[in-house]
């Protein structure tokens, strides 16, 4: 699968801070990267459509059981709105049982600094990485 590139729901305003959030999952397996892949299309859809949501991007690496994800919000209170709400609460929970590792990082940046790079992202998280 291609990645899905950068898509802005919804426009911040100028020189409004955002909080950015970076995410790695790893599958156990082959079938819990297709698991992953299946569940993909309906979360990028919510966050498309939830308040305060500024953009979303997936990198899918199916054969390596790897994917990454990129959101921007209006702050920290709509990402855990939006995590705590149906599909993506569900989702979450059930991909627990097939994901190998997971990672997470969060971060703030000025409107105009909109969309980040995957290289921004992965340099965050391998940062992360090297903390634990």
């Amino acid at each position: 699968m291609p990645d899905i590139p950068w898509s802005t729901p919804s426009r911040p305003a100028p020189g409004a801070e955002v909080y950015v959030m970076a995410s790695r999952f790893e599958t156990a397996t082959l079938l819990g990267a297709v698991k992953f892949l299946l569940k993909a299309p309906g979360i990028l859809g919510q966050i498309r459509k939830a308040p305060g949501a500024h953009g979303v991007a997936l990198r899918a690496r199916v054969p390596r059981r790897t994917f990454l994800t990129l959101s921007a919000w209006e702050d920290q209170g709509a990402l855990h709105r939006f995590a705590r709400s149906e599909p993506h609460r569900s989702s979450s929970r059930a991909a627990a049982a097939f994901t190998k590792e997971s990672a997470f990082t969060f971060w703030t940046v000025r409107a105009e600094e909109l969309p980040i790079s995957w290289e921004e992202a992965e340099r965050r998280l391998a940062q992360q990485k090297q903390a634990y």
